[in-house]
């Protein structure tokens, strides 16, 4: 029951620190708008680089099957958007607002996910939660900015951008966890295998198709430089998770 409680709080810091990016970006929105070109840069570093340097192989590690999962979670959202993207409404930023939907789903999934590896990783012991909960806090920030920086970008008021930025990419987190608690006995490592598959194709995808075209659309002077500084982030992620 205490490591619950340790589990459950360390998934909730992660919830925080996803909401605090979110109240940052929103409160200084100008600034944000201004430089939404870099913040996509730097996030597209992360998932990016996170994904092929250590989820990826980690879940090939887990299951032989995992690159069709791999596969599956890309293709998945590229079939959902193309989808949504034939979709006819009257409103105004229709087209925009789903397109925008899509990546905040896989981050949400993503999100999801991480909860269940908080569960799993201090049910190992808490050293390992600990150093999972390290790596994975440091990427919780910058994912809130994104998930928000999407929504508005798809057209969504403030508000609701913050609000469906929260229930995307930060109260998934806590949820993944509890939902996942009272399971972990049954979660083999190739079943992780397949989430951690399936979690990297949602990430690459969003990183792919819709971070990095809105950078080079943009062709920002310093926007590389911010690419780099997320993909060093993402390598401080990878080397605090100590194996």
């Amino acid at each position: 029951m205490d490591i619950f409680w340790v589990t459950l709080l360390a998934s909730v810091l992660a919830c925080v620190v996803t909401t605090i990016g979110i109240y940052v970006i929103n409160k200084f929105s100008k600034w944000g708008k201004k430089n939404a070109v870099y913040f996509m840069a730097f996030a597209a570093g992360v998932l990016i680089s996170v994904s092929f340097i250590h989820i990826i192989p980690e879940s090939f590690e887990m299951n032989k099957s995992a690159p069709i999962f791999l596969l599956v979670g890309f293709l998945a959202l590229l079939v959902i958007n193309r989808f949504l993207s034939m979709f006819k409404c009257g409103e105004k930023n229709c087209k925009k607002k789903f397109h925008a939907i899509i990546p905040v789903l896989g981050i949400g999934f993503h999100s999801f996910i991480d909860g269940i590896i908080y569960a799993v990783a201090f049910k190992v012991s808490v050293f390992t939660g600990a150093l999972a909960a390290i790596g994975m806090v440091l990427h919780e920030f910058p994912e809130g900015i994104i998930t928000y920086l999407l929504l508005i970008k798809g057209k969504f008021k403030k508000s609701r951008a913050s609000l469906y930025a929260f229930l995307a990419a930060a109260i998934t987190t806590p949820l993944g966890a509890l939902i996942s608690w009272p399971l972990i006995s049954t979660l083999t490592k190739p079943m992780l295998g397949i989430l951690l598959s399936l979690s990297a194709g949602s990430l690459v995808y969003v990183g792919a198709t819709h971070l990095l075209p809105e950078v080079q659309k943009e062709e920002k002077r310093f926007s590389l430089l911010a690419m780099a500084a997320g993909i060093i982030v993402a390598i401080i992620i990878v080397l605090s998770h100590g194996g």
